[in-house]
C-alpha cells in the first residue's frame, strides 16, 4: 500500500522539461547573396540559406541532414529491484544525432562547405518518455543553428567570392 502511494505522489513530479535545442538561437539573416538549391529538400534547409533562395541564381546550395538514433537502457533486473525506479529515476535515455553538410558553388568554383554535428539526448522514467519524433526535431534544429553560425562568420568572405567571380549571383539579398 505505501508503494501504491509513493507511486502516486512522486509519480507526477517527475515529469521532464521539454526537450530544446540547446545553443542560443540567434536570428538567422539572408546570405549577402542568393543561390539555388540543387540537392536538398527546401523545408529542410538551415533559416539563412532558405532565406537566400532564388530559382535563377548561378550560386548553387547543396544541403544534406543525416540522423542516427542511440539509445541506453538500465538493465530490468536492477531497474525492477530499485526502489528509486518507483518514483521517477531515469531508466535510461534516447538520443539522436543529427549531422547535416553544405555546400556553396558558384559554377565548378567551391566557396564554401560546411558540416555540422550536434546530439541531443533525453533521459526517460516509468513515467514520462520523449517521443523520438521530439528528439529528431530538437536535433535538426541544433544542427542547422550550426551550420548558420558557421556561414554568418563566413558572410563577408562568400560575399566577396561571389562579387568576384564576374558572374550574377541575382543581386545582394535585401536590396
Amino acid at each position: 500500500m505505501l508503494f501504491v502511494a509513493a507511486t502516486g505522489v512522486f509519480g507526477c513530479g517527475a515529469q521532464q522539461p521539454a526537450i530544446t535545442a540547446q545553443m542560443a538561437q540567434t536570428p538567422a539573416r539572408p546570405l549577402p547573396f542568393k543561390g539555388r538549391l540543387v540537392d536538398g529538400d527546401p523545408s529542410e534547409l538551415p533559416p539563412s540559406v532558405a532565406m537566400s533562395l532564388s530559382s535563377t541564381s548561378a550560386v548553387t546550395f547543396s544541403y544534406r541532414e543525416e540522423l542516427t538514433h542511440d539509445e541506453y537502457h538500465i538493465p530490468l533486473i536492477v531497474s525492477a529491484l530499485d526502489p528509486v525506479t518507483y518514483v521517477g529515476a531515469p531508466l535510461g535515455d534516447y538520443g539522436v544525432t543529427a549531422f547535416a553538410t553544405l555546400s556553396i558553388m558558384n559554377g565548378d568554383k567551391v566557396l564554401g562547405d560546411y558540416t555540422a554535428k550536434a546530439h541531443i539526448s533525453k533521459s526517460y522514467s516509468l513515467y514520462s518518455e520523449p517521443t523520438h519524433a521530439e528528439l529528431e526535431q530538437a536535433a535538426r534544429a541544433a544542427v542547422r543553428e550550426k551550420i548558420d553560425q558557421k556561414i554568418s562568420r563566413d558572410a563577408d568572405r562568400l560575399a566577396e567570392a561571389v562579387a568576384g567571380s564576374g558572374k550574377p549571383s541575382n543581386g545582394p539579398v535585401g536590396k
